[in-house]
């Protein structure tokens, strides 16, 4: 196809096209909720998509919901799902994704369709063979795709349809980001300017993105997936922490995450500070890799440990190969216990050697054994920050010894844990007028029910406030209302379904 993707100058011989003030907002006049529907999300192996189902739609428009995201596979509508035909469109399999339009604006439910594989990129895997932040071909081929859909769908309201451009970018450069969602921004305008665009945050939704705030008609969604050790609690695809989850976690919690020589910019060890006469005991997460840990207390070395993700052992789970990085990764069921028979000033715990280990957290128990105090972790992947901890005394457990980041806004812990590490880099765009909702959110079914309730009504709560949406990754499912084979859940029976009742009623009051 000899499609020109109207881009930015970057790109070799492509025109500019203006992105300004002339193109409507196209904002819903609504706020969305609703839920991800995952017939196209990845492609099988008979490479023929699923029908999105009628059923789904009328039960989400009953329940007083109006929305839905379909995050979809281009793979699914091209021509044998196959790259040598990536610019060669299936109709037959376009198709489903016309009927799950009709069938949104017949029940009166918006759809965004979203590219969770787009030419180029991808969370899931396997990884596009070309990059889409690197590639100017590939680049060209995406807009190719949106440009499809724009002609396809064009004069379709914006109250029915929202195009969501590609599931969550990585951590790259904001600039290189900007310029990838600009052309395709661009190439949609080029056939449709009136239709109304979402770009997810950069660092897999986590980020807003600046640069483009002032893109008129383009809003930006984040996620509902914080912390990882809640939500993907013994998730079979990210490997399996051995931790239990936890929630509230206090928002000066440190993040877990001890790097080796291999990750020098994130070298930083966990410190222990004050602590009296006691048993102290250490429990690990997810390990990359060999791994040497050292343990001192004082400037002593008290135990050195290796580890080593091995599928073969009973003490390892979750262990996968990552051809990409060379590394094995998975999950260390054991612990190291120390006992203090007198008071130490400074306990440390070190990646001496190797890639990166997560600690599952401290347990803290008093001679007498009557006492205990806990340490959990945040597991979030990032710089680690208040990683020096002190020890108060038996009522007050641990607390941070550096900066907590000011006087906390909200008294209650989950929410304020939250609004640190997701929603206070996204108020100021929220405050300048920028569209912004949540495109995902969900926790695993392992992690206990009573705690999935609780941190759903803390964002909820949160996105509420600020007048954002949200989309529950799925309906039907192991994240959704219905048929989530939870064992601690009472299902009610519901049209054939098993419906969790407290889940609805708790989305329903949000």
């Amino acid at each position: 196809m000899a499609f020109a993707c109207m881009a930015l100058a970057s790109i070799a011989g492509v025109p500019r096209v203006k992105l300004g003030d002339e193109i409507k907002d196209g904002r819903p006049s609504v706020r969305w909720r609703g839920f991800n529907l995952l017939e196209m999300f990845i492609m099988g192996r008979d490479r023929r998509p699923r029908e999105f189902r009628e059923e789904d739609f009328q039960i989400i428009r009953d329940w007083g919901f109006n929305f839905v995201r379909l995050p979809m596979d281009y793979r699914y509508w091209i021509k044998d799902g196959d790259r040598k035909n990536w610019e060669v469109f299936d109709e037959n399999h376009l198709a489903y994704i016309d009927r799950a339009i009709a069938l949104g604006r017949k029940y009166g439910v918006h759809v965004s369709i979203n590219m969770h594989r787009c030419p180029g990129y991808t969370v899931a895997r396997p990884k596009e063979p070309t990059d889409l932040f690197a590639d100017a071909e590939t680049l060209r081929v995406c807009c190719a795709h949106w440009a499809m859909f724009a002609r396809r769908y064009k004069g379709i309201p914006n109250e029915a349809l929202s195009f969501n451009l590609f599931n969550e970018p990585p951590q790259v450069a904001e600039e290189s980001y900007a310029r990838v969602a600009k052309a395709l921004v661009a190439a949609i305008r080029a056939e449709d300017p009136e239709r109304f665009i979402i770009a997810d945050g950069l660092g897999y939704g986590r980020y807003p993105m600046p640069s483009l705030a002032d893109v008129k008609g383009v809003g930006q969604a984040t996620r509902g997936y914080e912390p990882m050790s809640v939500s993907h609690y013994l998730a079979p695809w990210v490997g399996t922490p051995t931790a239990k989850p936890v929630w509230p976690l206090r928002a000066d919690l440190p993040s877990g995450i001890v790097a080796g020589d291999s990750k020098k910019d994130m070298r930083r060890p966990l410190v222990i500070r004050d602590l009296p006469a006691g048993t102290l005991d250490v429990a690990f997460g997810k390990v990359s890799g060999v791994i040497e840990v050292k343990f001192s207390a004082d400037g002593n070395v008290l135990r050195t440990v290796t580890l080593k993700p091995d599928e073969t052992s009973q003490s390892w789970t979750g262990v996968k190969y990552y051809p990409e990085w060379r590394i094995s990764q998975g999950s260390y069921l054991g612990h190291e216990t120390f006992v203090f028979t007198n008071a130490v000033s400074r306990f440390e715990v070190v990646a001496a050697r190797g890639d990166w280990l997560q600690l599952g957290g401290l347990t803290f128990v008093s001679p007498d054994g009557q006492r205990k105090a806990e340490l959990p972790f945040n597991s979030a992947w990032s710089v680690p920050c208040n990683f020096t901890q002190r020890f108060l005394g038996w009522e007050r457990g641990f607390a941070s010894a550096e900066s907590a980041g000011g006087a906390p806004r909200y008294a209650d812990e989950g929410k304020e844990y939250l609004y640190r590490k997701m929603l206070k880099e996204w108020d100021p765009l929220i405050a300048r007028g920028v569209f912004c909702f949540a495109g995902e959110f969900g926790v695993w079914k392992m992690t206990p029910h009573d705690i999935v309730l609780d941190i759903f009504e803390d964002y909820l709560y949160l996105w509420k406030e600020r007048n954002m949406g949200w989309a529950l990754w799925n309906l039907r499912g192991s994240i959704g209302v219905l048929d989530s084979e939870r064992d601690d859940v009472e299902y009610e029976n519901f049209r054939g379904h098993k419906l969790d009742r407290k889940m609805l009623d708790l989305l329903q009051r949000y």
